[in-house]
């Protein structure tokens, strides 16, 4: 499966670059957690079952901690050969479980993910293992979520949600999922710097300065080329960059196959 986009505009710029990311078969719940299921996780009694569990951080880490203790004794149907972990899904694990079966999550609702909060996918990881923060500071607090349209049924973005304290409103389900181990393969961080600029340079010459200095020669008005050069340059740049926001050639996709494994 492929994460992210190849479209070249600034506005694009948090979702790229867009990558391949091959999974390996692990086991998602197919709607997020309800009071119920929490209530038989921990061992307790109750829950409304139509309800769900509105995030609670401690309550989510007992889970996932009795929930891992249970694959280490073993589970039946389970690779015996194989570590498991239990916990939130990566957002390429969600992201394929819902274009194969669907999740049921509905409009208006924020899932909370294993992945930290990036500003883009540089450095994401391409087996679909948790992605940490690499970085310091408050956002060191939050994972990152999937939230849906309020209005409109299938939309979703990327979003955040703190884990410091309980979170009303937001939601959560759980994964069995082998653990990744061994060197890790990710999304290159650094993107080349000099392409790009070159590319800016052209697309804002060929999109904003010609145009501004070729429309007065093309109504006659040729002498203002020259003695309003500085205007129409400025313009030119101007209109170079305004459409770099929504238009730049696609950027390439990054192949799984092309990138190196390293050593955490």
């Amino acid at each position: 499966m492929f994460l992210g986009t190849d479209k070249g505009g600034w506005i694009y710029s948090s979702q790229r670059p867009r990558h391949e990311v091959r999974l390996p078969n692990y086991y998602i719940m197919n709607a997020p957690l309800s009071e119920r299921d929490v209530a038989l996780l921990s061992g307790t009694e109750g829950g409304n079952p139509e309800a769900l569990f509105n995030v609670d951080v401690e309550v989510l880490k007992r889970i996932m901690q009795a929930g891992n203790a249970a694959v280490e004794q073993g589970i039946e149907g389970l690779d015996a050969a194989t570590r498991w972990e239990v916990r939130n899904p990566t957002e390429s694990e969600w992201r394929c479980a819902e274009a194969e079966f669907g999740l049921g999550l509905e409009k208006k609702q924020i899932e909370i993910l294993a992945d930290a909060v990036n500003s883009n996918y540089r450095g994401a990881m391409m087996d679909g293992r948790p992605r940490r923060f690499e970085g310091i500071g408050p956002m060191a607090l939050h994972r990152a979520a999937i939230e849906t349209h309020p209005s409109k049924e299938g939309i979703t973005a990327l979003s955040s949600v703190p884990l410091d304290r309980p979170i009303g409103g937001v939601v959560a389900r759980l994964v069995i999922a082998p653990i990744r181990e061994g060197p890790e393969k990710k999304v290159p961080v650094a993107a080349d710097m000099a392409a790009n600029i070159r590319m800016e340079l052209i697309c804002t010459l060929l999109l904003g300065v010609i145009p501004s200095f070729a429309i007065p020669v093309l109504r006659g008005m040729g002498d203002y080329a020259f003695t309003g050069w500085a205007n129409l340059l400025f313009g030119g740049l101007c209109a170079g960059f305004v459409t770099g926001a929504f238009w730049r050639p696609r950027r390439p996709t990054i192949a799984f196959d092309d990138v190196e494994s390293k050593t955490p």
